[in-house]
């Protein structure tokens, strides 16, 4: 027997619908290319994603037809989101951080018609263009003032274009298992791998992402993503906001900590959204001027582990909480989130601050698993290290005109990461399973060694790889950037490290460096780093 209710699709246009009869007052905050600051409403970005809807149809975009964007956070970027999307066509959000042989790759890969590109990132474009020859034109996203002189084939201006659309549009439906957007991972090795979205999953995982346990979103809640749109489509926010009405303050290409402060200060946001590399700038930004973030309620981590020097600075200086998210372009993103709860309240503080460190527990309709080299179930005690294998309904079961299925196992997908489950469902990512050192039969975790050491105060950014050796097979190295100034030594840092790891876990050699390579998303870039000092104690003689 089937019950009997409507069967209405999940699209992402019915999302902005919502939002222009429920929240079209709802304020959106941007900081543009061209500078300034701009404000409008929800509902002057539905009108204006109508238009682009129209366009998109003069031009002769047929449903399922990919269209890329790259561009900043701003208000010209989410009303593509919705027009793109909304009208049938496929989102395709490029980063733009990748190299330009990647871009090249990924635009031809994904057969891109049209690329809608903000001004900074017109030179990009115009350096790889012989080598996108299917790209049948670009729009600048900008207006006639500022439209740029540039060697690109059939170029518009954004609102030049949508000036001449009329806003009235009925967003068509079909099947909403049908292409949404679609994100490329920026892997380590190979060519990076492009995540085909349905609008069925962005909708259940928007609707995921609000609740209180999870991002906490409300009409009331105002909050800053400086995690790129272009990176997982912000970790679905966009669509979050339509939902729920909350203010968006866009950052556009002002991701520095004084930028990030004058907007703070201005439109005081109570949650913040993005990776440990900008909060440090952000923190040490704020250290500099004396001032607190008075209006911040909750900072979300994602990207790679905060440190817990980051945690407590959040905490003690800023009475902000820090809230762990873990995820993958593979996973829409979100797939746990260490929200605040009542049995954190009860903890002493350093205890609490341990718990916050943890990647925290899934979001409902994600499930977790960790298994070991023959796939057999662990248990979830927080001791033993295994496999992490997910599934749920906006969890990839395939990559885009790929057919290797190494990474999917009996229905779950392997994530790559080695990771620890505690008895109350909490996650700890021990390491990537590539980047664990293996030592003596022993695994030592390159991410908590990393958050150990680069709690030293005179050390700016730390990297953890292996190294071979003639004993123990892998031992630790540690890679460090020193703070301005400071004056450090290999033999300072082993003794701020003394009491706080096992003795096993001891880098073999502290190297200072002036700088570490970095993938676009932001993470340590870690394989050309193993290649380059893969041999160092061998050569260096270290004692056995």
């Amino acid at each position: 027997m089937l019950g009997q209710i409507m069967d209405r699709p999940l699209l992402v246009s019915t999302l902005l619908e919502h939002a222009e009869t429920t929240h079209g007052s709802s304020e959106i905050v941007s900081r543009r290319c061209e500078g300034d600051i701009h404000r409008y409403t929800m509902k002057d970005a539905a009108r204006r994603a109508r238009q682009i809807a129209n366009l998109l149809g003069r031009l002769g975009i047929e449903q399922g037809d990919r269209i890329a964007t790259l561009a900043w956070n701003n208000y010209r970027h989410f009303e593509l989101y919705f027009g793109i999307s909304g009208s049938g066509a496929v989102m395709h959000t490029i980063n733009p951080r990748l190299f330009a042989e990647q871009l090249v790759y990924i635009i031809n890969h994904a057969e891109d018609r049209w690329i809608f590109v903000d001004l900074t990132f017109v030179p990009l474009l115009e350096a790889i263009k012989d080598k996108i020859a299917g790209v049948e034109g670009f729009v600048v996203m900008c207006d006639e003032s500022h439209m740029p002189e540039t060697s690109l084939s059939n170029a518009h201006c954004y609102e030049t274009l949508l000036a001449a659309e009329s806003d009235d549009y009925q967003w068509p439906e079909f099947d909403e298992r049908s292409a949404c957007s679609m994100c490329y991972t920026s892997g380590t090795t190979g060519n990076p791998k492009g995540v085909v979205y349905s609008h069925r999953s962005t909708v259940i995982h928007a609707m995921a992402s609000i609740g209180e346990e999870v991002m906490g979103l409300a009409s009331t809640s105002c909050f800053l993503p400086v995690v790129p749109m272009f990176h997982v489509n912000a970790w679905g926010t966009p669509y979050s906001a339509a939902i729920t009405g909350a203010k968006q303050v866009f950052p556009g290409p002002g991701m520095d900590g004084a930028s990030l402060w004058e907007l703070i200060e201005a439109e005081q946001p109570d949650l913040l959204l993005g990776v440990p590399t900008v909060w440090l700038m952000l923190l040490n930004h704020m250290d500099s001027i004396g001032k607190k973030l008075d209006s911040v309620e909750n900072v979300i981590v994602g990207g790679s582990a905060a440190p817990l020097s980051m945690i407590r600075a959040f905490q003690e200086k800023h009475d902000a909480f820090l809230i762990h998210a873990w995820g993958m372009t593979e996973m829409s993103p979100v797939g746990t989130l260490n929200s605040h709860n009542r049995h954190m309240e009860e903890l002493p503080l350093e205890e609490r601050y341990q718990l916050q460190a943890k990647q925290g527990r899934p979001v409902f309709g994600v499930e977790m698993k960790i298994v070991d080299e023959d796939n057999n179930t662990l248990p979830r005690d927080g001791v033993a290290y295994g496999r992490l294998l997910v599934r749920g309904p906006w969890i990839i079961s395939g990559y885009y005109k790929n057919e290797s299925a190494d990474s999917f196992i009996d229905g779950w997908f392997d994530t790559g990461d080695v990771a620890t489950i505690d008895e109350n469902n909490y996650l700890t990512i021990v390491d990537r399973s590539k980047d664990v050192i293996k030592s003596g039969g022993e695994w030592i975790s390159s991410i908590d060694l990393e958050n150990v050491a680069v709690g030293h105060p005179e050390l700016a950014e730390c990297c953890v790889i292996a190294a071979r050796h003639p004993k123990w097979d892998e031992r630790p190295i540690l890679l460090a950037i020193k703070t301005p100034g400071a004056s450090v030594s290999e033999q300072d840092v082993l003794n701020y490290l003394d009491d706080k790891i096992v003795k096993w876990w001891m880098p073999d050699a502290v190297i200072f460096v002036e700088q570490l390579p970095h993938t676009a998303t932001g993470k340590l870039h870690k394989l050309p780093l193993r290649q380059q000092y893969e041999n160092y104690l061998l050569e260096n003689q270290q004692p056995a």
